[in-house]
């Protein structure tokens, strides 16, 4: 029985990156001998263990066999005849199938410390198109390595495209979608998870009322960027900036999706946007069963934002309608991811992106 770190502990260590957590793959091994010392065993789909003394996960080597749509629908098969090859072929992208033995050996089959050089995110094998969650994991991944200036091979980003062309995100479930939107939110260039998946056609998807904004033109005086999707960018990097809050980028991203139903008789104007988009926001919200906190803050955003750009000019009772909006008086901590998220509205644009707020 062979053991090995393999995953992002590997890949992570490689990169100079902290290891936040470890995973281990058991090659030859059994259920029973895992038993017999002392591990305990859980997951349903496939035999994983922790281990007695660490609390770290230890799995058995396994192939594996889509059998319908999605990313659930797959036959696992493990025994002591499953190599470490055979189980590393299986993962998404080539920097994520290295393994290390307990002596410092690195097994790397699919050459992904030469794409860890290069950065570059490559799939293993052909085999990628099989899960579609592999389309956000990947735009995850790009957004979180933006910053040491990795990229996607054309190859696997082609890939990607082809499986939202299947129609195989139709079967993700909600709960998967967002779990991987509010880590892609949560990265270093949250830009790049929305531009991955608008790139490979997945924003349409996942996301439409966010993909409309692209093309849509906003006042020049205004917005010297004019595109709206573009607007929405730069917006969430300026929120990088201001914020580590994950609910102050998601407000940012669905903050404008009224303008993407402007009548188009009056474009560039977006006249009452703001209460336009709050409904699109709640409806987005709905669908992917968003966190009741992250929707509280997106809708007044979504209502109030451009108020708050001009607060130093408001009628006070003005002002005290977004206070009670905000519900302040009985939560104040309310006030300052809603100034934030506004702040990154106002400074996502061109020419914009140093100057004062309010």
């Amino acid at each position: 029985m062979d053991i090995y770190l393999v995953g992002g502990a590997v890949r992570d260590d490689l990169l100079g990156l902290p290891v936040k957590e470890r995973d281990w793959l058991v090659v030859g091994g059994s259920p029973q001998q895992l038993l017999d010392a002392g591990y305990r065993a859980v997951g349903k789909d496939f035999p994983v263990f922790i281990h007695p003394d660490s609390g770290e996960e230890y799995a058995l080597a396994r192939t594996e066999r889509k059998t319908g749509h999605g990313h659930r629908d797959f036959q696992f098969h493990t025994s002591p005849g499953v190599s470490l090859e055979e189980d590393l072929m299986r993962r998404d992208l080539t920097i994520n199938a290295i393994a290390r033995n307990d002596t410092g050996v690195i097994y790397d089959p699919y050459n992904g410390q030469r794409d860890l050089k290069a950065r570059v995110l490559r799939h293993v094998s052909s085999a990628f198109v099989e899960d579609p969650l592999r389309v956000l994991r990947v735009a995850r991944f790009a957004a979180r390595f933006k910053h040491l200036g990795f990229s996607i091979a054309d190859e696997t980003l082609q890939l990607m495209g082809d499986i939202v062309a299947s129609g195989e995100l139709e079967y993700l479930s909600a709960e998967r979608i967002w779990q991987e939107t509010l880590k892609g939110l949560s990265e270093g260039s949250p830009r790049t998870y929305i531009e991955v998946l608008r790139d490979c056609g997945a924003l349409a998807a996942i996301l439409p009322e966010v993909d409309t904004l692209f093309g849509v033109p906003q006042r020049a005086d205004y917005h010297p960027e004019v595109d709206t999707g573009l607007h929405v960018l730069m917006a969430l990097d300026k929120a990088v900036e201001l914020s580590d809050a994950a609910e102050v980028r998601y407000a940012v991203l669905v903050h404008d999706l009224g303008k993407g139903i402007t009548p188009t008789d009056i474009l560039p104007r977006h006249m009452g946007h703001e209460e336009n988009g709050v409904p699109l926001v709640e409806a987005v919200s709905k669908r992917l069963r968003v966190p009741k906190r992250f929707v509280k803050l997106a809708v007044v955003v979504t209502r109030f934002h451009l108020l708050c750009h001009k607060v130093q000019t408001l009628r006070p009772k003005t002002v005290l309608k977004i206070l009670k909006g905000l519900d302040i008086f009985r939560n104040p901590a309310h006030l300052e991811p809603f100034l934030l998220a506004c702040e990154a509205d106002a400074r996502g644009r061109v020419n914009f992106e140093d100057s004062n707020y309010p």
